[in-house]
């Protein structure tokens, strides 16, 4: 028991190494910084809409897309919408931030042998709908999808565009280290075997790969959360939190000044809705890491779910100042990202050029 103990942490900490403390590479180019356009990748269009990069108000894209739309067949990925996109970037001058969602979203061919849970997707496109998720900690799941980061890495690692890319890996619908969490979900959770343990560890796995493949670049964790389950497999309410701040403990430590904390969820309600409660725990971060805001979702297309019902423009304002709002120490947020439909809107271009003007 004793020496199966030891070879499991030697393989838990084997890839700490491969970053300590002292060896961590310094970031390659300047931190991200400015409005971001968010762009969703449609499958079933051959090109990517990049009409949004030419808006003097944006610094940079940030392209979401399932890894299943890029690699469907093992070995054999279609990078033609990432070319397009670099190509782009690269020559208006703008910078990418990549998020490539597993999770859910993982081709079928890398769930084989894979431990999965069926759970409806939490939020986006198709919520509700039930999906296969592989369980965060299965090697073998995250052994394939190290392997696309890999392939990734190697074909865009040195581009002058590619400033952040996204750890993804032990997550579920989206970039986000969330997990479906509603009191229904629980039972097929504690039947997984689900322990904050595992979860971390998974995190412990994926962080220095990240830091290794990508050492040119950024790289950015969406604030999220674990569940409410401890290590004895028993309901803990506070061991969600505690989960998060864990995980966000051991991307500053790993990556370093390469570290950035996102927060997803960004909307214009001051005091209801989840976005306060995240915007809190990110102001203690500005000026201790890089950190940067993407809205909760379009204002021009859901107002009302962005704090101002009917009234777009106001919406957008009102989630610009929360996320731009200075800390106690008067350091604001790195970058702000903002949904395509907004950043083409006529109606919104003063809000955006206000925006704008709030990097300068």
């Amino acid at each position: 028991m004793r020496g199966s103990t030891v070879k499991l942490l030697l393989f838990l900490a084997g890839p700490l190494l491969l970053f300590p403390a002292a060896a961590r590479p310094e970031p390659a180019q300047p931190p991200p910084s400015g409005l971001v356009v968010v762009i969703e990748n449609k499958p079933h269009e051959t090109q990517l809409n990049l009409r949004a990069l030419n808006n003097p108000s944006i610094s940079g894209v940030a392209l979401q897309i399932r890894w299943r739309d890029i690699e469907p067949v093992e070995g054999n990925p279609d990078w033609s919408k990432l070319d397009q996109l670099f190509a782009a970037a690269e020559a208006s001058r703008k910078w990418v931030q990549l998020l490539i969602f597993p999770g859910f979203f993982s081709p079928p061919w890398a769930l084989e042998g894979v431990k999965t849970e069926e759970f409806p997707l939490q939020y986006g496109p198709g919520k509700g709908t039930l999906e296969k998720l592989p369980m965060p900690w299965d090697d073998v799941y995250l052994g394939r999808w190290f392997a696309f980061v890999k392939q990734l890495s190697q074909r865009y690692g040195k581009s002058p565009a590619f400033r952040v890319i996204a750890a993804a890996g032990p997550t579920s619908v989206s970039a986000e280290f969330t997990l479906p969490g509603k009191p229904e979900d629980i039972p097929a959770w504690l039947n997984a075997g689900y322990t904050p343990r595992k979860y971390i560890a998974a995190w412990q796995k994926t962080l220095p790969v990240y830091a290794a493949d990508f050492p040119n670049q950024f790289v950015s964790l969406s604030l999220g959360f674990g569940l409410n389950i401890d290590d004895s497999g028993k309901i803990a309410p506070r061991e969600r939190k505690r989960t998060r701040q864990e995980i966000v403990d051991e991307a500053t430590r790993i990556l370093g000044r390469r570290f950035v904390l996102q927060f997803s969820n960004l909307d214009g309600f001051p005091a209801a809705g989840p976005g306060p409660r995240g915007v809190d725990f990110m102001l203690g971060y500005n000026g201790r890491v890089i950190t940067g805001f993407q809205l909760r979702t379009s204002c021009e297309r859901n107002s009302g779910d962005m704090g101002a019902e009917g009234d777009p423009a106001l919406a957008l304002k009102k989630s610009i100042d929360i996320g731009m709002q200075p800390n106690a120490a008067g350091v604001r947020a790195n970058y702000l990202e903002i949904y395509e439909p907004d950043v083409l809107a006529d109606d919104l271009q003063p809000v955006l050029r206000d925006g704008a003007a709030l990097f300068k």
